[in-house]
This record gives structure tokens, sequence and C-alpha cells, in this order.
């Protein structure tokens, strides 16, 4: 089988985070991606995937794959990326990640506004559940649960002092079942090896892109067959000639 080498960015916002800009539509994120030469972005807005349907959609016909995604935030405030083939297991997690959000609403003028959005980028909806929050779910549990539906686990920007697992916890413990790390466009790769946990995982890079002019600033390029989640975990256990050949990150 001929493997082909994709330019993906796995980390990327859109206006249902109530950090990302409100440019972050599905027809704005899949020009920029195309324009810029992505071949795979994953849509992982903090604990939702409802705007991977609009975007996957959008991106329809164009080359540009879109994975579905989220960004889960554990009980202990760190970030895990959660990639699936289908579109369906990434719902099934979101119903598990909102039946465990912490209580409240959100706040649009102190978070920002989460929009829902089709793919012609008409409002489909204002979602109200505070998604800037945590889950109560710790990190052993989100993994977990993201294995169950057949997806990959990735801990978020570990390079990171808010949010990552190293900031939060100061180490990844070795029997926490996780298929990679990320290290974002500012973090410096060596410099994480000391932490105890990191050595034994593979290291992408990506964008954490919160408005389209961040969007694959960094980006990692992977030898697959095919662009799917189950070609990229065959990279990451770098099997049957598949892997990670090399990063790229914008100075």
């Amino acid at each position: 089988m001929n493997l082909k080498t994709f330019r993906a960015d796995l980390h990327v916002h859109s206006c249902l985070s109530p950090c990302g800009e409100f440019e972050m539509t599905p027809v704005g994120i899949v020009a920029f991606a195309l324009e810029i030469g992505l071949d795979i972005i994953a849509v992982c807005d903090h604990n939702s995937a409802a705007n991977v349907p609009g975007i996957r959609k959008a991106a329809l016909g164009t080359g540009l794959v879109v994975i579905a995604g989220m960004e889960v935030a554990t009980a202990e405030e760190a970030h895990i990326l959660a990639l699936f083939d289908d579109i369906q297991a990434a719902l099934a997690l979101q119903k598990i990640v909102y039946d465990n959000l912490l209580p409240g609403e959100n706040d649009d003028d102190l978070f920002g506004m989460q929009i829902v959005a089709n793919e012609l980028d008409e409002v489909e909806k204002i979602e109200q559940r505070l998604l800037i929050g945590s889950t109560m779910m710790d990190v052993d549990t989100v993994v977990r649960e993201i294995h169950a539906l057949g997806g990959l686990a990735i801990a978020s920007h570990i390079d990171r002092q808010s949010n990552s697992l190293i900031g939060q916890l100061g180490m990844i413990s070795d029997d926490l079942p996780l298929d990679a790390v990320e290290v974002s466009y500012s973090g410096d790769v060596d410099a994480m090896q000391v932490y105890p946990g990191v050595s034994r995982l593979p290291i992408i890079r990506s964008s954490d892109a919160h408005q389209l002019d961040a969007l694959g600033r960094a980006i990692t390029k992977f030898r697959l067959a095919e662009p799917t989640v189950v070609e990229l975990r065959k990279a990451l256990q770098a099997t049957d000639g598949r892997e990670i050949s090399g990063w790229s990150v914008a100075s």
C-alpha cells in the first residue's frame, strides 16, 4: 500500500469555544486551512463537538479532511484532546461530558459567545452550557471514556503552566494510557523530555488556533495510507510503515 505525507493540525477551535473568535466559522476555517495547504484538521472545541457537523459539511468536496474532536477539561483542570473518525462517537462523548460538566451557564460578556453554526455559517444555536469550565471526571476516566468509544486521547499543550497535565500535576503517570502528548507552537520539545512520563509517548505539534491567522502555526506531518484516525493511531505507534515524519512550526 502506498503511503503519503499528510500535513495535519490536530487542535483547532471554532466559534463554539468561548475563547474562539467569531471568524472561526465552518466556511472560514475550511477556506483558510486549504489556503495554507493543510490536508487534515481536527476540530477540538472545549467540552463539545457540536460544530464538527457543520465544519465537516463545509469541507465536503474540498479535499480537506475534518476529524471529529473535542478538548475535554478534566477535574484536575487538565485538557485532553479526543479524536474520532466516527462523528457519532464524538457526539456520544459529548453527551458524557455534558452530563459531567460543572453546573453554571456561560457569561457571553465575560467568556465570549458559544456559537453553533452550520456549513453555510448560519447560526443554529447559542450554547449556554459553561463549556469553558471543567468536568467532574478525572483524567483517568476521561482517557478511558475516549478509548471506549474508539478514539485517540492526547494530552494538550503539555508545555503550558495552565490547563496541562504537566502544569497541573507535574508529571504524566506511567500507567495513564495516553496515545500521545502535544507540545504547542511556542513550546520546547527537548525541555519537556525531563518530565516524568513524557519520553515514553509520541509528540505531536498543533496550533490550538482560536483565530484564523493562528491556524497551522504548528503542524505534524504524518506518513499514512489515508487520512483517518485509524491510520493516525498506527503512525503514533510507528507500525506498518506509518509514522510521524516531522513537525513544522512558525517562527
